[in-house]
């Protein structure tokens, strides 16, 4: 693992890391934020996953995260959207190949010798995480805008007992009824609808749902919601009577604006659970 940067925020520490993938058959780079209580022990930790055409870099950035995660003493984990560099496939549009990883295992070319998000997310970077830095693995939180909604959202309904809590900002909520989903799925995973269903939110939800706090938030000016889909989602947690809260923001839209004015609440929902 590189040290690329390390800066004093809040108290704690900003840092900016690297390393060989496995996962990927790349470098990958990650955000880490650690609170000044981690210098004498081990510290929770909420991921953040970022949505379409991100980096590690976007919400370490933009949603001012840090400053609530230093007042209660959390760690925050952002990694990058998909594998990237040279021989990494990729394809003009914006939705898809690099900043677009959907955070699913590619099992179709081009992109399936680098495209495996799931594992990275789920396997890897955790393990890189947990074996250097001082964070508590018992006590784990994960929430993500947008694209990184879906995947906070399947990832914490498909490893019980992992995540104390999870939560999104205007996540995409049901992408094998959207075309954020069915385009990229049939690129990834093929077309038999059967291997998409493990990463759709809604069916997740109607399935499994999620022992424990839920928390969503979505803006009624986003304009996306069409592709996001909130309502399926929303009717999947009354349906399933999922203990939960689903908030629609008036007037808020889908940019990093609407993220970092619900920030702090969502890093205290986070940290109440964490610090049980």
């Amino acid at each position: 693992m590189k040290t690329i940067s390390e800066n004093r925020c809040f108290g704690g520490v900003q840092g900016v890391y690297s390393h060989g993938s496995q996962a990927t058959g790349g470098e990958m780079t990650f955000g880490l934020f650690l609170p000044e209580e981690a210098e004498t022990g081990a510290v929770p930790v909420i991921w953040y996953l970022s949505g379409l055409t991100c980096t590690h870099e976007n919400a370490m950035v933009k949603a001012g995260a840090q400053r609530w995660a230093a007042e209660m003493g959390v760690a925050l984990v952002f990694p990058d959207t998909s594998p990237r560099g040279e021989g990494v496939a990729n394809d003009p549009a914006y939705d898809l190949g690099q900043g677009a990883g959907f955070y699913v295992n590619a099992t179709q070319e081009p992109w399936a010798p680098h495209f495996r998000m799931w594992d990275y997310v789920t396997e890897e970077l955790p393990r890189v995480l947990f074996n250097s830095f001082p964070l508590a693995e018992e006590a784990q939180g994960i929430t993500g805008h947008s694209m990184g909604g879906h995947g906070a959202l399947t990832i914490a309904m498909s490893f019980p007992g992992r995540f104390r809590s999870v939560s999104a900002f205007a996540p995409i909520c049901n992408p094998t009824a959207s075309d954020w989903g069915r385009k990229q799925f049939t690129a990834y995973l093929g077309t038999d609808e059967a291997a998409w269903a493990p990463h759709d939110a809604t069916l997740l939800m109607k399935k499994r749902g999620f022992d424990g706090p839920m928390l969503i938030d979505q803006g009624t000016a986003d304009q996306f919601i069409d592709l996001l889909k909130p309502e399926a989602l929303a009717g999947a947690m009354a349906e399933r009577r999922q203990g939960g809260t689903f908030r629609m923001q008036k007037g808020y839209d889908h940019s990093y604006f609407f993220v970092a004015s619900f920030m702090e609440e969502h890093i205290a929902f986070h940290a109440q659970a964490l610090h049980g």
